[in-house]
């Protein structure tokens, strides 16, 4: 039998031999630190202190029994597994090689088989996850009551959670940058404003805005173009926020919001918005969610909807096949959430009589979003934690950071569509250009707030 120590030296020495073949083919700028504090570079030029932190032999032993995308998360939420050296968004930006999977895939047997049995019988960590979904988190088999679960579950985590790495306006939705250097609240401004010119909306219009967030959107609307505004939501913390917000700014007699399920509200409204909560909907109910907006309008009435997609596939079995990247996603941070590709989106959209007028990609601005919230959240690392815990904190940053790059590659993409509601035959009555959306804006009411 090998002494514990003759062990150890053994796993060091097999992990530093596996690591320095991975570097000849990898050449990654990053270095590995392993549980004994020896840092073996995986490229020639590596950025002095950013590594991969390995905290023991348990972390290879629980990797080599599952080795799956959910065993290298949880390990990473754990602790046993870190990135150090730069905020988490810059260093998965700086460590990133071409074609990695490809370049590291045929590693010699021999070195294989001598790396695995050093390894196998290593004590595996424990790495139970309090945070995660309690149910299907695929929403496949959802019945209208389940959005409130699925709603709270991502929502509800805390509004003091939110506020440390959102903008002063409380907006978890893509901002809009005129310059790419626009500070977070310069460029979430922007797109409150955007949405209101598209919808073009005008003192006394009734408009509706589907899942209102912490009520953004409502009160701008109301307080820089006069609408009677009103907004639903499934979160009951954003609600509680929502209303304190009305109040203080003194918006009462323009501004409501309730809890409730889209499905069950009540019209007529002049204008709606949705944005950020399309992606809740599901792509089986994605037709019907459209009829239920259009029911809400009159003719002509305006829909402005904005969210989050996948590129399209050339068949429907492989867009819904789900990848276990997009299973962890919904286990842990949103479940019941699904992206539609924006053709089935666009093709409900005009199915259920609406006409498509405006259809604008906005993927740039919202991997720039979560890069700003990313660096925000990290910031407030030592409150966050306070406040949620280390487990909910690193799965939050490692979701912010993954959707830099869903979004930067364009495996996630992010549109605004503008669409009437053709109920009788004739021209939509839509301006000729664009120009109301870029020209300089004209206060259509005063503020109403000294």
């Amino acid at each position: 039998m090998f002494s514990t120590a003759s062990r150890q030296k053994k796993q060091i020495a097999r992990a530093t031999e596996l690591i320095n073949y991975l570097r000849t083919k990898l050449n990654a700028p990053v270095s590995v630190r392993l549980w004994d504090g020896s840092v073996i570079p995986l490229g020639e030029n590596v950025h002095p202190g950013l590594e991969i932190v390995l905290s023991g032999p348990g972390v290879i032993g629980s990797m080599l029994r599952r080795p799956k995308a959910d065993t290298l998360l949880r390990l990473y939420a754990k602790g046993f597994i870190d990135f150090v050296g730069a905020d988490m968004s810059t260093f998965i930006e700086k460590a990133r090689v071409k074609n990695s999977r490809k370049k590291s895939r045929h590693v010699p047997l021999g070195m294989l088989a001598k790396f695995a049995s050093a390894f196998i019988f290593a004590r595996g960590e424990q790495t139970q996850l309090d945070h995660c979904f309690d149910g299907d988190e695929t929403g496949l088999g959802r019945q209208q009551a389940d959005n409130k679960d699925f709603i709270q579950f991502h929502y509800d985590v805390s509004n003091e959670f939110y506020q440390l790495f959102l903008d002063k306006n409380m907006l978890y939705s893509c901002a809009y940058f005129h310059n790419w250097d626009d500070s977070l609240e310069q460029a979430q401004f922007n797109k409150l404003d955007m949405i209101c010119r598209k919808l073009q909306l005008k003192p006394g219009e009734r408009m509706l805005d589907i899942g209102c967030g912490w009520g953004a959107l409502i009160c701008h609307a109301a307080k820089h173009y006069g609408v009677k505004a009103h907004g639903i939501t499934l979160s009951e913390r954003q609600l509680e926020y929502t209303l304190k917000r009305i109040k203080d700014e003194g918006l009462s007699d323009l501004v409501t919001a309730e809890l409730k399920d889209y499905a069950f509200v009540e019209g007529p409204y002049d204008k709606i918005s949705s944005i950020g909560m399309v992606e809740h909907v599901g792509i089986d109910n994605m037709a019907a969610y459209m009829r239920k907006v259009n029911s809400l309008l009159p003719d002509r009435g305006m829909f402005l909807n904005h969210g989050i997609t996948r590129p399209g596939k050339m068949s429907d079995k492989k867009f819904r096949h789900m990848s276990p990247e997009r299973r962890i996603l919904a286990k842990y941070i949103f479940p019941g959430g699904e992206l539609d590709h924006l053709g089935h989106m666009t093709q409900c959209l005009e199915s259920e009589g609406f006409d498509v007028h405006d259809v604008e990609g906005w993927r740039d601005h919202y991997s720039r979003t979560c890069r700003l919230w990313c660096q925000r959240l990290e910031a407030n690392k030592t409150e966050a934690i306070r406040q949620v815990g280390e487990e909910k904190y690193r799965l939050w940053v490692l979701y912010l950071a993954g959707c830099v790059f869903a979004l930067g590659d364009g495996g996630a993409r992010i549109y605004q569509t503008v669409v009437t509601k053709q109920a009788s035959k004739g021209l939509s009555g839509m301006p000729p250009t664009r120009e109301h959306l870029y020209r300089q804006r004209k206060e259509i009411v005063a503020s109403r707030v000294a």
